[in-house]
């Protein structure tokens, strides 16, 4: 069986700026795969090659099996695509936007239906309403619906949160899990940390450089040392102090607190106190936690630096 998607030293760059920078991954069947990084990692220029919409420098990719240059008519009959951007006629109605995209791929909507029915009913109600008029999380679900009425083997999905509320958020998750109980496999990319943990795997991505590919739990598991949350009255004099701290790999906010990492065997609460004191500090508190994906990817991403 062909992987729904292979990658191999992938190259692209925009003049002197270098887009991607060897990537290389697999998507498994039935798969959701995450991309996560910030803005400006690679991630869209990424999704763009693999639904044919761009031409890799060097390397290759398939998608299913087709090559994304020489099969590209092949590739674009069995993807589903969301773009970041919101792409859909906001001068058609709800309706009318999905009988044309079902018309595009010579199906129609009641033959898919199934595919869309748990995503669609809650938009329905707004089925005569025009795009334009609907709110956010609403245009994401009538985008995704779009994406699937013709029935995709691989569902390509931009940064689909990005700018809808949290609840709307945690529902389009939701969703796709649902899907992925149709024999879909999905890949995703998202700038934000915490939907990490709703992915099969994930691949942090920085610069165009993958960083590590895994699942959430295996790559908080590889993070050596200790992680401490430390809050204070003083929270810009405290962080400063801690990034000068010598036991410490990092230490940057995070929330209403300051994630410090250490990895020195020998550490010990008190030290820290101790050093704290010693400069002035009072009135601050210091928790041992787990360690996140985001501060996994803090870790990677200095030690990155550090090696180039």
């Amino acid at each position: 069986m062909d992987l729904p998607v292979v990658v191999k030293d992938v190259h692209k760059a925009y003049g002197q700026v270098k887009a991607l920078s060897g990537l290389s991954f697999e998507v498994r069947p039935g798969e959701l795969f995450g991309f996560i990084g910030p803005d400006g990692a690679g991630k869209t220029t990424l999704f763009r090659i693999l639904t044919t919409l761009l031409i890799p420098d060097t390397g290759t990719a398939k998608v299913n099996g087709y090559d994304v240059v020489k099969d590209y008519k092949a590739i674009r009959k069995i993807v589903g695509y969301m773009p970041g951007r919101f792409s859909l006629y906001q001068d058609l109605t709800v309706e009318e936007n999905l009988n044309f995209f079902a018309g595009i791929f010579k199906t129609t909507v009641k033959e898919n239906y199934y595919l869309v029915e748990d995503i669609y009913k809650q938009i329905a109600p707004f089925k005569n309403r025009l795009v334009g008029k609907l709110s956010g999380g609403m245009k994401q679900k009538l985008a995704l619906s779009c994406a699937l009425i013709h029935k995709p083997k691989v569902l390509f999905l931009d940064e689909p949160t990005t700018g809808v509320d949290a609840v709307s958020r945690t529902e389009f998750w939701e969703m796709l899990k649902r899907l992925q109980q149709q024999d879909i496999a999905i890949v995703v990319s998202t700038p934000y940390m915490d939907e990490a943990s709703r992915c099969d795997r994930v691949a942090l991505i920085q610069q165009g450089r993958l960083m590590d590919i895994d699942t959430p739990q295996a790559i908080t598991n590889k993070q050596p040392g200790r992680m401490f949350a430390v809050t204070s009255r003083e929270m810009y004099s405290i962080l400063h102090e801690l990034q000068q701290y010598d036991r410490a790999v990092s230490a940057y906010p995070f929330g209403d607190s300051i994630h410090l990492h250490v990895t020195d065997a020998t550490f010990n609460i008190t030290d820290l106190e101790d050093y704290l004191k010693a400069k002035g500090q009072k009135g601050f508190d210091i928790k041992p936690i787990e360690a996140g994906i985001e501060d996994c990817f803090m870790y990677l991403m200095e030690k990155h630096h550090a090696h180039a």
